[in-house]
């Protein structure tokens, strides 16, 4: 017998070997048996939370879902996408577990699903370094402080709201507020090394447009685009929502600043409590199950700086408050775990004022670690301003409120014109850090130096009239 048919059954030998030793798996099917809603039941098959399944129809065409959670013998499952000609019977498969993606530089300028497949027309990504869908948590004491600030280009922002690397951010709004535009400057202004941008459950239109008008050719190029938009089942604005943080974390932990932007964090929350209402948890605090509430805070978490020396992910999360009120659950509870929000006013876009931030009600909790004592000087001097002639906004506009009866609130009367300008910026103009700084500096520089002619030629007014009361005098006496 010659070397290459030893070699050949020397191969078969030991197939066979570990086929005995090793045999595959059996796959045990399951039926449908219930559906109602997006929620599937299906019974005669054992597959983990997490899982991913086929349901195969009677003409032998297949529907992916996922695994959501379990009663018994039954099991729920969530689908991937639309789903057609569902009967009962119906088989159900046990496929792979999705719990991750492939995530390399071949990302960059690429836009894909929530499952990371491309939207593109270009291929799947299949090379990388495998990141889990759901990220391992960072140990709080190796977290790298928050030290260093960050150049959004936008006055308001880089000079009241300092923005520090790896803060985490909420811009707080209602619809059609100006959200998705401020996130567009911010996305073309910030310097960043990489740019990942998810759209999770927004206006299919949005995507291109945002592509194209607030990223452009440039920006793409060093940027990831998950889009899933309002149309896609929850899970798949679940998977959105995670499968962008794992391209961030995997950008992080190679040592670059990553910024992350989510439109919007409101739409992970909505389509998390969709998904457990169909699947029978109780709702709680208006609608929402409390595993939203759990959800919430292990995403954003995953964001933030890593240790010492690694990159670090600053992330902007959108958040809709619905009927603009602030005390939203799912507002009110982003904000509590959040390092910062920015607030716009509706009642400011209406006026014409974009970006329509209101100071009073935004925060930057960094802000005080990374900025000077002078600048935090000016931020408070521009705060109290701006807050003493909008809590006397209404006695000011009905004529009620009287020249000199306070003298703080007839500072801020002079001051609203140029402290408007100085929060109104036009939606393709950048402002830096420093200008930003600078031009705060000017601006209560001015107000000082008209403060003080102010009190010059009034302290003049009271020598003139004490004059003219003495002369008066004299004259009664003569």
């Amino acid at each position: 017998m010659t070397t290459n048919a030893s070699k050949v059954l020397l191969n078969k030998i030991t197939a066979a070997k570990k086929a005995i030793i090793e045999p595959e798996k059996l796959q045990v099917e399951g039926r449908l048996t219930r559906m109602v809603g997006l929620a599937l039941e299906a019974e005669g098959c054992e597959v983990p939370v997490g899982g991913r399944c086929e349901i195969i129809t009677a003409d032998g065409s297949g529907h992916v879902a996922e695994v959501v959670g379990f009663s018994g013998d039954k099991i729920f499952l969530m689908p991937n996408g639309e789903i057609k000609g569902l009967g009962p019977g119906a088989r159900v498969r046990p496929m792979s577990h999705f719990d991750g993606i492939q995530v390399s530089e071949q990302l960059l300028s690429r836009v894909l699903d929530g499952n990371g497949d491309p939207l593109d027309g270009g291929e799947k990504i299949t090379s990388g370094q495998f990141m889990p869908l759901n990220g391992e948590p960072i140990n709080p004491l190796n977290r790298h402080p928050i030290e260093q600030p960050l150049d959004v280009g936008v006055r308001a922002i880089n000079a009241l709201l300092t923005v520090g690397r790896g803060q985490r951010m909420g811009l707080f709004a209602g619809s059609g507020v100006g959200k998705s535009v401020l996130l567009g400057m911010m996305t073309r202004f910030t310097e960043a090394d990489v740019i990942v941008v998810g759209l999770i459950g927004e206006r299919g239109r949005e995507v291109k447009e945002f592509i194209e008008h607030n990223l452009g050719v440039e920006g793409l190029k060093k940027a990831v685009v998950i889009a899933v938009p309002a149309d896609q089942p929850p899970l798949m604005r679940l998977h959105g929502a995670k499968v962008a943080t794992s391209i961030a974390e995997h950008f992080r932990d190679e040592g670059k600043q990553v910024l992350l932007l989510m439109d919007s964090l409101t739409r992970f929350c909505q389509a998390q409590r969709e998904l457990a209402l169909a699947i029978g948890e109780p709702p709680a605090t208006k609608g929402y199950p409390p595993s939203v509430f759990a959800k919430l805070p292990k995403l954003v978490e995953r964001a933030g700086n890593a240790e010492q020396g690694a990159g670090s992910i600053t992330a902007f999360y959108t958040v809709l408050t619905e009927g603009d009120d602030q005390q939203d659950p799912i507002a009110d509870a982003a904000r509590a775990i959040l390092d910062g929000h920015i607030v716009l006013s509706r009642q400011l876009a209406d006026a014409g004022q974009y970006p329509a931030i209101d100071i009073e009600s935004s925060v930057s909790r960094a802000q005080q670690q990374i900025i000077s004592e002078e600048q935090l000087e000016l931020v408070n001097q521009f705060r109290a301003m701006y807050s003493i002639y909008q809590q006397n906004r209404d006695l000011i506009s009905v004529g009620a409120y009287e020249r000199g009866t306070e003298p703080l609130l007839d500072e801020a009367i002079e001051m609203q014109p140029a402290l408007r300008r100085f929060l109104q910026q036009g939606m393709n103009e950048k402002v830096d850090i420093n200008d930003s700084v600078d031009e705060l500096l000017q601006l209560m520089q001015q107000h000082r130096a008209s403060k003080q002619e102010l009190a010059i030629d009034n302290g003049t007014a009271e020598i003139i009239s004490d004059n003219q009361h003495i002369g008066h005098n004299s004259g009664v006496i003569n």
